[in-house]
């Protein structure tokens, strides 16, 4: 097989969707991954060019799932090798820590986190064998700078972050290169319908319940001015097409470097007083 094999998990919309279809226009055998395979018409009503179909494997997996990703295992056999990795998959759960259940918590890491390594797990022995390959992780803004009300989406991605600066070390002497993608705020954002909020955070009689409408109407006022997400998708392919990456961390996105290098040089309480600001969040 002469083309490059791409796999993207969580394909079925959003960045994974628009970066299968980047990948596509650039010539690769794409292994769209998704849990519902009905959701693969999405994907094939987005290609404009259908002849495109052909460079295209559709392939089931729940990254949280054993028997989805043991057979997932049979198709990597069958490929016999993998070049770049995206792992996209993931979903968010919004709501104040004091209210979410660990069983919350557990749920939001076992897809973001510990799906991520599992499949990145059964992918590291083939680009080991090949000495090459690039395995590309969908972090988010969030994966350095923690928002009030969405403390579990917040620690799966510090944690994916952690955990991808290990792996870099551990794989770049086998010529495997690692990279984190940290989105801001875009079109296909945490709030959408891709987001788990948690029940007791939507009641009228939490103590949180005025911050929270405080934060989604703050959401919901800026979402026009939020970027569209074929600019992940396109950094996305093309870190992908380097022939080396010589960082580890992209922030993508308006404000986002900005953001990040604000946070890590600000005094705590400096930072504090800016975030509470814009939300309009004061002492009780």
């Amino acid at each position: 097989m002469d083309k490059p094999i791409v796999i993207i998990t969580g394909a079925s919309s959003g960045f994974g969707l628009l970066t299968a279809i980047e990948f596509l226009k650039r010539g690769f055998l794409v292994v769209a991954t998704m849990r519902d395979m009905k959701k693969k018409e999405h994907l094939l009503q987005q290609l404009q060019n259908q002849t495109l179909e052909k460079s295209l494997l559709f392939c089931r997996l729940d990254v949280t799932d054993i028997n989805s990703l043991l057979a997932f295992q049979t198709t990597l056999q069958k490929l016999g090798r993998v070049d770049i990795l995206i792992n996209n998959a993931g979903f968010a759960t919004g709501g104040f820590a004091e209210e979410i259940s660990l069983d919350e918590y557990r749920a939001q890491f076992e897809t973001n986190f510990f799906g991520l390594i599992e499949v990145t797990k059964l992918i590291l022995p083939y680009m080991r064998q090949q000495k090459s390959g690039k395995i590309i992780n969908l972090s988010s803004i969030s994966g350095q700078i923690g928002f009030p009300g969405l403390s579990p989406y917040v620690a799966s991605k510090y944690a994916v972050e952690g955990w991808s600066e290990s792996l870099q070390l551990e794989v770049r002497p086998f010529g495997i290169d690692v990279a984190l993608i940290e989105p801001g705020s875009f079109q296909t954002n945490i709030w959408s319908s891709g987001t788990k909020i948690s029940d007791k955070s939507l009641r009228s009689s939490s103590p949180y319940y005025d911050m929270m409408k405080k934060i989604k109407a703050r959401l919901e006022k800026g979402q026009t001015s939020y970027g569209d997400p074929i600019e992940v998708a396109k950094c996305i392919v093309q870190l992908s097409i380097k022939p080396s990456l010589t960082k580890l961390r992209y922030p993508v996105g308006k404000g986002s470097k900005t953001s990040i290098l604000l946070k890590n040089l600000l005094p705590w309480k400096m930072w504090e007083k800016i975030v509470f600001k814009m939300l309009s969040i004061g002492k009780k």
